[in-house]
């Protein structure tokens, strides 16, 4: 627990207005005193050139009050001035006024109850700087979590939680829990003016009390009740209150895996990512179907993510949402890791082990939109503040949500700062940032007249495209080696290009064309491949226009879409031998990979997030040799510096033959960084087996068959070359020299060059 120095401050003087005290008290009581610090604690009085210090109190179930003053033994006996529970003490003539702080306790006695003794919220002057109120209101408060929220803290020697709300618009902001019995007239925040921020210090409370905001608007009508925006720990649905909570309790062993993260070329490294829910990768069976803890997740996944050869996990949105089927991308405690599966500190010890494992950790990330759910961000203060009035620029057609107002300093910086934290207290490795095509254009699935033009009459995003361009800089600027990756599902150009050169800055991007097209070529049947053969070529027009991820993500599993195995076409053995070659053509093709969880092994049915993926069918053959070709495929993929070294330039890359429809035979080369190290691909998209077929390659010497996905244990037929092949000095696709090969029937070959 941090102590925290306030900032100085003298007593407020009255002067004996009595009107003014009767109004403040009469607001107080209707729970709308703006104000409170004018009324309650400790004030001097002046009357007639008299001066006198008094301390005030609101304790409604309270029958006495007294006021214990420091190094005083004797209570002071309170009155009560209001019927209501306000009380007044006035205490010994200090000897210089004004003077602060004045340390003291309030003794209180409520009906049944034994007397209890608490320091007084009022007594203790602003801990937020104006400095800090200054960076909140430009924008640039990058570690706002710090501030904004529930932070247990000592003040004075006195221990308890610091609150801090931005709500500019209510007239009055209350901390409410069991701590006060809910009663929004307890605890009014301070206000602290232009900056629209409310903060109060309460003493005595700790981690574990549960809470919510009480915001009576400025527009009147019924309070609201809002958990908090920057809440650590959320409870566990139904119920919506936030919890304080501490992050320091683990201790980090992971330094040596974020050193090294910070220097490493991420862009010419391996990067294969599994990507999981966290609900439905596996349940307890025996257990009504409960869903793992993050321990009990650590134990099984990372050993499955080990023996997979998985470079990264990415964990579909962790950050609390309150319904189960939105899978975590409505979500509203942005700065809350899901109590579904246990604590934050319990979350803290899954990504250290995966990191101690040598596994990176990437979030899912949902700034472009957020659930309208009351205890939400949703008219959070009684006024659109996180979102736009506007319904056609504050909500989304397609999802019910509401949209951020990207242009507001504030709420940029409340989601750049939560970019930072994850970053900062879990050690992420990087943020996948979903639909961000919806956050780049104004029209996005809105019909005429539904959205509004940008200044300049365009349809693009001006405030979201220059937010975006700033999470990444701040992002990178303090985490070097840490991935920013955009799902972008249009043309939009230079997503993942540099600012200072005009793009967006992001590191990779999700490539949704390679995706679409490559899966609707797999769809139709062999015998009519040869006519969409350019399907399969279209991608390398522009496959180094960015720096792309080739995603098979849990999208393409849901929805009636089928599952990847349902979509290969044939009978039995045609479908799994139609999937080995998918996967083996995917990780030949360049760019980073990414699968979810099930395909690895040919879940049959849809992704349903409500239960288990179907491990029973490991249990057959067929599934058994796809997971092991997944393996091995991820092996070589690590191993092998020509397959990921060059991804993002046409060094890396090299048709051999990409004409060859007739066949539907595709082979290229991939070259590493040292351009003699390279290897050759061959697949075969067509059910026939080819005794000889001949493909040039650039030296002599002897090409070692180092993948098959033809292989008797991957559920093939073993066709295949015998370990490999000598070149020939026979010229043959303008390469000086060629192999003769045995191509199996719906297959890819991978040939490593041996240099002699």
């Amino acid at each position: 627990m941090s102590a925290v120095k306030p900032s100085s401050g003298e007593l407020p003087v009255e002067t004996g207005l009595a009107n003014e005290i009767e109004r403040d008290i009469a607001l107080l009581l209707r729970a709308e005193n703006r104000d409170p610090f004018r009324l309650l604690g400790p004030h001097i009085v002046e009357k007639d050139e008299e001066k006198r210090l008094v301390v005030r109190g609101f304790f409604p179930r309270a029958t006495q009050a007294s006021v214990i003053l420091e190094h005083h033994s004797d209570a002071i006996a309170a009155r009560r001035i209001s019927p209501e529970g306000l009380f007044e003490a006035d205490l010994p003539q200090y000897p210089h006024l004004p003077i602060s702080p004045v340390i003291y306790r309030w003794r209180i006695v409520e009906e049944g109850q034994p007397a209890r003794e608490i320091h007084d919220t009022y007594a203790f002057p602003p801990l937020l700087s104006d400095f800090d109120l200054y960076l909140m209101g430009e924008g640039t408060h990058y570690q706002k979590y710090e501030k904004m929220g529930a932070h247990p803290v000592v003040v004075d020697g006195v221990a308890g939680v610091q609150f801090g709300v931005w709500a500019p618009n209510a007239m009055r902001v209350s901390v409410v829990g069991d701590f006060n019995q809910w009663d929004g007239r307890v605890s009014p925040m301070r206000n602290r003016g232009p900056s629209g921020v409310w903060e109060l210090f309460v003493p005595e409370l700790a981690e574990g009390a549960v809470y919510k905001y009480e915001i009576r608007p400025m527009s009147g009508g019924l309070p609201l009740l809002k958990s908090d925006p920057y809440g650590f720990r959320s409870e566990l649905r139904p119920n919506t209150g936030s919890i304080v909570a501490r992050l320091d309790h683990h201790q980090w062993n992971d330094s040596g895996w974020l050193e090294w993260r910070s220097r490493n070329d991420w862009l010419s490294s391996p990067i294969s990512i599994y990507e999981v829910h966290l609900g439905s990768w596996r349940r307890k069976i025996e257990e009504g179907g409960r869903w793992l803890s993050y321990g009990e997740l650590a134990d099984q996944l990372i050993p499955y993510l080990k023996r997979m050869g998985y470079t990264h996990v990415e964990l579909m949105p962790v950050m609390e949402h309150p319904f189960d089927g939105s899978w975590g991308y409505q979500t509203l405690g942005y700065f809350a890791a899901t109590s579904r599966f246990g604590t934050p500190e319990d979350f803290m010890a899954f990504v250290d082990r995966l990191h101690q494992a040598g596994i990176g950790v990437l979030l899912d990330w949902t700034p472009a939109h957020f659930p309208s759910d009351g205890h939400g961000l949703g008219e959070f203060d009684g006024t659109h503040l996180y979102e736009h009035a506007d319904p056609r620029q504050g909500r989304h057609p397609d999802w019910g949500t509401l949209v951020f107002n990207y242009g507001r300093n504030e709420v940029q910086n409340f989601l750049i700062s939560n970019a930072v934290f994850w970053i900062d207290k879990y050690h992420i490795d990087g943020l996948r940032v979903d639909a961000v095509a919806s956050m780049l254009y104004l029209d996005y699935s809105r019909r005429e007249g539904e959205w509004i033009p940008n200044e300049f009459g365009g349809r693009e995003n001006l405030a979201a495209i220059a937010f975006i361009k700033r999470l990444n800089e701040v992002v990178y600027a303090r985490h070097p080696g840490v991935l920013t990756i955009a799902e972008e599902s249009t043309s939009w150009p230079m997503v993942s290009r540099p600012t200072y050169l005009g793009g967006l800055g992001f590191s990779l991007k999700w490539n949704m064309g390679w995706m679409n097209d490559t899966l609707s070529y797999f769809a139709v049947d062999p015998i009519y491949r040869k006519y969409n053969h350019n399907r399969m070529t279209f991608s390398m027009l522009y496959a180094f226009t960015e720096n792309f991820v080739l995603p098979l993500s849990h999208d393409e599993v849901v929805h009636g879409k089928a599952s990847l195995i349902n979509k290969m076409p044939g009978d039995l053995w045609q479908q799994f031998a139609n999937l080995r070659l998918f996967y083996g053509y995917l990780i030949a093709h360049p760019g980073k990979k990414l699968m979810f969880m099930g395909g690895e092994f040919g879940q049959r049915g849809e992704w349903n997030p409500d239960t288990s993926i179907e491990w029973h069918l490991l249990e057959f053959d067929t599934h058994r040799g796809l997971q092991t070709l997944t393996a091995d495929l991820n092996a070589i993929y690590r191993n092998e510096p020509s397959l990921h070294q060059v991804d993002f330039d046409w060094h890396g890359f090299e048709w051999i033959d990409c004409t060859d429809s007739d066949s539907s035979v595709l082979s290229f080369l991939r070259r590493a960084k040292d351009q003699g190290d390279f290897t050759i691909v061959v697949a075969n998209f067509t059910p026939v087996q080819r005794e000889t077929y001949r493909v040039g390659v650039p030296e002599p010497g002897f090409y070692r068959e180092i993948m098959n996905t033809d292989a008797e244990k991957y559920g093939g037929t073993n066709f295949g070359n015998l370990g490999g092949v000598h070149a020939e000095a026979i010229p043959w696709n303008n390469q000086p020299y060629s192999i003769y090969l045995r191509m199996p029937a719906l297959g890819v070959i991978y040939f490593k060059h041996e240099r002699w």
